[in-house]
């Protein structure tokens, strides 16, 4: 029997309880009105449907409604359910069971849930209702804040709350062109997250942007100019700041008006009183999100804990009721305003007195790096601070409350030699994935159950590592140690399509000259069309050898459609569907023309400008079919790509060295032009970076470098293998006291060497271990145990030779920039070219994915990503997939059916599929 049900609120945690009553099986069939389930009425308060609020400052980069959205209108249709926007609920009688809302409109349930989650607190200061004064919590804050800080004359915004929400409205008002202040009324930042010691590192790198950081003082009033408006915000301790804009971003309160007024019980600081199963005290109302206050007395103002209270709610009205909510883990890994910043169990948990916690803690100001770990009495981890780096975030949560496998000092420090355990170590109640609660022992289950041999698997059976990705390396070694526990060996091969690993293919390609991925799948391969795993290894290959084989440019003929997004497009793909712009900067010397050049396009494109870490200047924000005009401009001035789309090199940093520096002993800067110029354009396994440090003193980081060069009196040290990643590592002295033609013949071999046998995605430090250390790389490039150090020489000479910036040619090749055309003026098959995508838009004005096959067969399927939003599936590889013609997203490689849209990581996801 159908029964109603009534949601008020329509956010991120409200449209989770949708989705998981509709993945039970519990809405009522809108083909079949008296059949059983719930039939849904949604009352919401703003005039558009679900978005994604924990990334609501990428709006003020030119983020749309679309890309934000969490809901379309076929998941409404699909189950029957009635959306009412820009009509709240005003009234509660939970006497007749009926909800009012703002228009007259009565509305009955037979249960209830309420989703309204929190507002924002603005202190009761005298001017803070003066035009100018804003908060920072919908679309339309900021719409409205965007227009109003977009006017002439208007150049200083202030932000009043330095915690999480304060420090993302300080970036937005940074994006909008604004100096920034940030007023918090505690002694530091963030002081719900971090402690003293990551509040310093914090604010070292916030300021070090330009912001300016006011801590242990609050706002006592805003002053408004003759007009009314602010112009300037007054602090407790008599100083005044000016202003144009201020931001109040002082905490949020639970929005519970609604269940007070109807005598529901509210906690004494507010939040709707709840049971384990999201219960109010009325049996037939519910509360979830950030209006309620859970069992265990505390209000949530994360997701994480909102959607785990969805969930619950949702078992008791469609399930078992075993699903509880007793509290919430309120872990949080965050990146504001570019700098990593992560706190996980009780960071604050009390030290030195007796049965107190003992902390271990690493900090390195000039990096803006801070780690803390809190170890108990029995030497569990109780807690953990991370600011600057947090890669050990996700080794380290599942252990919270649980001793380490390993020495506390090997999850902190920046390099380390001991060895960290594995997911052995971990126990099954241990949560991987906290986005959806899953433990590893469900992906274990999942893994025996399923026959699981890959990472999608587990996110199809499971859903883990669908949600924020921070657990994928997690993921990936429980499931290596489930198939090696069960005596399964992981196919050394690509993928289905080749038994051959990279390497492999590398030498196959090299030694047999194949020109083709066609003509590799024919000699080599197991049948299929190629994926988005083994397509872009073998483009990449191809690419490398090109100088050998002579090919053309990357984008020539086939080799397009093995392409991932970035290099099928010669920048880098965004979040949003759009693309940065990163033009070389050897050593960081740069012409007046080209900053001028550079400046003018940011201006004329609208695009944001980021000055990197690797001496350069980023564009973020261009469509694909702008990128030719962008380039034009900068290749006239001699710039020329980057290459930081790529698997290669990216940047050679430096320091100013003995040209400028009285410490140096090296000319640091034009040892750093000379390696980024001779290796520019080189294809590799993974990207990799350098550095030249002048001096001992190691202004370059050079050790935490690919290639890492370091001058002394005597010459130039090398040191190799250094990097970031999963399990940062300092770079190993390869050679002292080199000359300058000794250490680029050097460098030489081994970036051939690692070319030659580093594996898919393997960054220079795992291969390293691999191949067997330090002694084996002297032994092979320096003592020539395999006699092809000359062999190793010539191949870069080749390619040093060979060199020819790709977008010059893409300039020079008017097929190659019809590549860039936004969409197929005429969509019809012969426009297409086999295996590569491309948009057209539809009469009703929806984009669509076209694709054609090896045999010809065009598909078409809708061009917008369910998972990110942006429309990017015309950008994704053709491939095959179990028998099946699929397109990988290029955002994260989710791969779908081209027949039927499905998408066979979620298959609560799908593509409408067009008639062709």
């Amino acid at each position: 029997m159908t029964q109603n049900l009534v949601l008020i609120g329509h956010g991120m945690v409200g449209h989770r309880f949708l989705e998981t009553l509709a993945e039970r099986g519990a809405l009522a069939d809108p083909a079949a009105p008296d059949g059983p389930g719930w039939r849904v009425t949604v009352l919401a308060e703003e005039d558009r449907p679900a978005y994604d609020r924990v990334h609501l400052s990428s709006a003020f980069t030119g983020a749309t409604d679309a890309e934000l959205a969490l809901c379309d209108g076929d998941f409404l249709a699909r189950h029957g359910i009635d959306l009412r926007l820009a009509d709240p609920a005003e009234h509660i009688d939970t006497a007749a069971r009926a909800v009012t809302t703002t228009s007259g409109a009565t509305v009955p349930y037979d249960a209830l849930v309420i989703a309204t989650g929190s507002y924002p607190f603005v202190p009761p200061i005298p001017g803070a209702d003066a035009p100018g004064c804003f908060t920072y919590r919908t679309l339309y804050d900021v719409e409205t804040l965007s227009a109003y800080a977009s006017a002439e004359g208007r150049t200083t915004g202030v932000v009043i709350g330095g915690g999480l929400l304060g420090l993302e409205a300080a970036g937005a008002l940074r994006t909008l062109g604004l100096r920034t202040h940030v007023v918090e009324f505690a002694p530091r930042l963030m002081p719900l997250q971090v402690d003293d010691g990551g509040a310093a590192a914090l604010r070292a790198t916030i300021e070090a942007m330009g912001v300016s950081v006011h801590t242990g003082v609050g706002a006592s009033r805003v002053d408004a100019d003759d007009a009314g408006a602010v112009r300037a915000l007054c602090l407790s301790d008599g100083r005044s700041l000016d202003a144009d804009v201020v931001v109040f971003s002082a905490g949020v309160r639970p929005r519970d008006r609604l269940a007070r007024e109807a005598g529901l019980v509210v906690g004494d600081r507010g939040g709707i009183v709840v049971d384990e199963h999201c219960r109010t005290t009325d049996p037939y109302v519910y509360a979830i999100g950030e209006c309620a206050q859970g069992a265990d007395g505390r209000v949530y103002g994360l997701v994480a804990p909102g959607y785990q209270m969805a969930e619950a709610a949702a078992d008791a009205l469609a399930g078992d009721g075993t699903s509880v909510f007793t509290g919430a883990d309120t872990s949080t890994k965050l990146k504001l305003m570019g700098a990593d910043v992560a706190s996980f169990g009780d960071p604050f948990a009390p030290e030195g007195a007796e049965g107190g916690a003992v902390s271990v803690v690493f900090s390195d100001s000039r990096e803006g790096v801070y780690k803390k770990l809190l170890l108990g009495p029995e030497g569990q981890l109780l807690g953990g601070i991370l600011v600057g780096d947090a890669e050990a975030y996700g080794t380290l949560v599942p252990h919270a409350g649980r001793p380490l496998p390993a020495p506390p000092q090997a999850y902190v420090l920046p390099a380390s030699d001991l060895e960290l355990p594995g997911a052995d170590a971990l126990p099954d109640d241990a949560v991987v994935c906290s986005c959806h609660n899953v433990t590893k022992g469900a992906v274990r289950t999942a893994v025996a159950e399923n026959s699981l041999t890959d990472i999608g698997g587990i996110k199809r059976c499971t859903k883990a590592g669908t949600g924020c990705g921070g657990c994928l390396s997690t993921l990936q070694s429980v499931l290596d140690a489930e198939l090696a526990a069960a005596g399964v060996e992981r196919p050394k091969g690509l993928c289905e399509h080749f038994a051959l690993t990279r390497a492999e293919i590398y030498e196959t390609v090299r030694t047999e000259r194949i020109r083709s991925f066609t003509e590799l799948m024919t000699e080599h391969g197991l049948g299929g069309e190629g994926c988005a795993v083994c397509k872009p290894v073998v483009g990449n290959v191809l690419g490398t050898l090109a100088p050998e084989l002579g090919l053309g440019h990357v984008l020539d003929g086939e080799q397009a459609a093995l392409q991932d997004s970035n290099d099928l497009f010669l920048a880098n793909l965004q979040k949003d569907g759009t693309y940065s712009v990163v033009p070389r900067v050897p050593g960081g010397e740069i012409t007046p023309a080209q900053l001028i050049a550079i400046g003018e396009v940011a201006r004329d494109f609208d695009l944001y400008t980021k000055i990197t870490g690797g001496q350069r200047i980023d564009l973020f924000g261009a469509r694909a079919d702008q990128l030719p005009a962008i380039w034009r401009r900068l290749v006239a001035v001699g710039l020329e790509s980057g290459h930081a789309y790529g698997k290669s090199l990216r940047t050679v940093k430096s320091c100013v060295g003995a040209k400028f520096c009285r410490f140096g002993q090296g000319d640091s800067v034009q040892l750093a032009i000379d390696l980024e110029l001779r290796y520019r354009g080189l294809r590799t396994p993974h990207k990799i970076k350098g550095g030249v440090s002048g001096c001992l003193r190691e202004c370059a980081e050079a050790r935490g470098k690919d290639i890492g060069v370091i001058a002394t009196a005597n010459g130039w040290n090398l040191y190799v293998c250094g990097n970031g990643g999963a399990r940062p590592r300092h770079a190993d002295l390869l050679a002292a006291d080199l000359s300058t033609t000794e250490l680029l013949r050097l460098v030489d071999r081994f970036l051939m060497y690692y070319l030659r046998t580093g594996e898919r995605l393997e960054r220079t430090a795992p291969w390293f271990e691999r191949i067997g250390g330090l002694d084996h790389l002297k032994s092979v490039l320096i003592d020539d145990s395999l006699g092809i150090r000359a062999e190793l020489e010539a191949q870069m000479d080749r390619h040093a030779a060979a060199y020819r910036d790709e977008w010059q040619a893409v300039l020079d090749d008017p097929q190659a920039l019809a590549r860039f055309e936004q969409h197929l003026a005429q969509p019809s098959p012969e426009f297409l070219e086999p295996g590569r995508g491309r948009a057209a838009v539809l009469p009703d004005g929806t984009e669509a994915a076209l694709f054609k096959d090896g045999a010809g067969r065009v598909y078409a399927v809708g061009n917008r990503d369910p998972f990110s939003g942006a429309d990017v599936i015309a950008h994704g590889i053709l491939g095959t997939r179990g028998g099946r013609t699929v397109v990988a997203s290029p955002m994260h490689k989710q791969e779908f059916d081209l027949r039927t849209g499905e998408c066979l990581d979620d298959p609560s996801v799908a593509l409408p599929v067009h008639e062709v």
